[in-house]
């Protein structure tokens, strides 16, 4: 790229295999109990609620939000985990039904937005160029959208998104139904329901910067101790965008890996205070 007198040479973003192949490379142990994980943290909030401990129940249903969406379940949309192809599938639609989420129509809107970010059909990534009381409404008819998306884009795949519909719309029902006897159902329903609309917010809106010049600028680098805490190490949203093959248990040592290639792009980390 040409800037005046002056000739600036982007530098080289890196290989995967330069960077060592081990960023791609999980323990047996690891990668069960990341797979293990959601429905630990779901049966908990059926066994807490019902020796009516409400508090912890509820984090339980947070701490699932948090290891589907943005962890397990997008390590599994990835295929990253390193399992066969249909238990890789089998888990994804399972764990997301456990959120009461599609996990195929999640599937294909989330590796379209790798393909297409920033373009305008990217159903994913719109929230990023939306002002912040769109992005709000955005979440809350987020997963309507993207089941709507993958069944007018996919239909090869409608069979699958019909059975997960029909399963997730049954459950919805079934909360209702149970009102009579309990309110555990319909808390839980609502709960993972009202959970699921700050996605958009912190999956599109926060990570993304539409307007920068290339890849390694279209996506915010994060860092910083606060942040990390805030995130439980899951703040590497520009490292996953350039190596999506990574699960997240690799994104720190990724993150650490690429600092020089960043120093050397002009990518400045966003912090929050240190």
């Amino acid at each position: 790229m040409v800037s005046g007198d002056s000739l600036q040479v982007s530098p080289r973003r890196p290989t995967l295999r330069e960077l060592g192949d081990d960023l791609i490379r999980l323990s047996t142990f690891r990668r069960w109990c990341s797979v293990i994980s959601p429905f630990a943290w779901c049966a908990g909030y059926w066994a807490l609620t019902a020796y009516g401990f409400w508090i912890p129940a509820v984090f339980c249903l947070v701490a699932l939000s948090f290891v589907t969406y943005g962890s397990v379940s997008h390590d599994l949309v990835h295929r990253s985990l390193g399992l066969p192809r249909r238990i890789n599938d089998l888990l994804l639609g399972l764990i997301e039904l456990l959120a009461l989420r599609s996990g195929t129509a999640y599937r294909l809107a989330h590796l379209h937005h790798h393909r297409r970010y920033p373009a305008a059909d990217d159903i994913e990534g719109e929230a990023a160029m939306m002002d912040l009381p769109g992005v709000l409404l955005e979440g809350v008819r987020f997963q309507f959208k993207i089941f709507g998306w993958a069944w007018r884009n996919h239909p090869d795949h409608r069979p699958r998104l019909a059975l997960e519909g029909g399963l997730i719309l049954g459950a919805y029902l079934a909360s209702i139904a149970a009102l009579s006897w309990s309110v555990v159902p319909f808390a839980f329903a609502a709960l993972l329901t009202v959970g699921a609309w700050i996605i958009p917010l912190i999956t599109s809106y926060l990570p993304h910067d539409p307007g920068g010049q290339d890849e390694v600028h279209q996506t915010r680098a994060f860092r910083g101790v606060v942040l990390s805490l805030v995130a439980f190490e899951h703040l590497y949203h520009l490292e996953h965008h350039l190596y999506p093959a990574v699960p997240h248990h690799n994104w720190p040592k990724l993150a650490c890996r690429l600092e020089p290639f960043f120093h050397a792009a002009g990518v400045r980390p966003v912090r929050l205070w240190f």
